[in-house]
């Protein structure tokens, strides 16, 4: 049987796109694309972002709770490329990408967040993470009319005298705890 037979089968058992990764020890982008392309969809476990791993999914309005704002949306504009609905803040900060009340993905954007985010939408040929997100962005984007941007602006701390950056820390903690499926290091732990 090959592999993405393997991937059509536990996806029709009800299995996660990240669990169906994990479990046969290949990359998420890889089952996410076979049951893309061969019009499977996702599972209705991925569709309703069921935990992978014990970890429950984060909620949006866990993330309000927290501190995060919306700062914008990801659309496709009419050359079907990815932008963002208006202008980011510039600060260093932690960005969440969601899809109507459930986060998908997290991440530190050390630059600031307007450049970060500008990456995923025009990714360079060596930026890995920023191809993968752009690409299942894109493909989330054809059915779904939107991607909420969220996020915050955590202040640096410190500890017995060292420094500790707040906005690492914060999305570390982020993938540690929660079910992210497009987080290569949630769906892996």
């Amino acid at each position: 049987m090959s592999k993405s037979e393997k991937i059509r089968e536990l996806a029709k058992s009800g299995m996660s796109t990240a669990e169906i990764a994990r479990t046969l020890g290949i990359r998420y982008q890889f089952a996410y694309n076979v049951l893309r392309t061969e019009g499977c969809g996702l599972t209705p476990a991925a569709k309703s972002v069921v935990a992978t791993g014990g970890k429950p999914p984060l909620q949006v309005s866990d993330l309000l709770a927290g501190g995060f704002e919306h700062v914008g949306s990801w659309i496709l504009s009419r050359d079907q490329r990815l932008v963002v609905d208006r202008e980011l803040p510039k600060a260093v900060g932690v960005y969440a990408f969601a899809k109507q009340d459930v986060v998908l993905y997290v991440g530190v954007a050390t630059m600031g967040l307007a450049k970060r985010l500008y990456f995923y939408g025009r990714p360079g040929v060596s930026q890995r993470t920023s191809l993968r997100i752009n690409a299942i962005m894109i493909n989330e984007l054809v059915t779904h009319p939107k991607i909420d941007v969220y996020a915050a602006i955590p202040p640096d701390l410190e500890w017995n005298g060292l420094p500790v950056h707040g906005s690492a820390g914060l999305e570390l903690g982020l993938i540690k705890k929660y079910a992210l499926p497009w987080n290569m290091r949630s769906a892996g732990q």
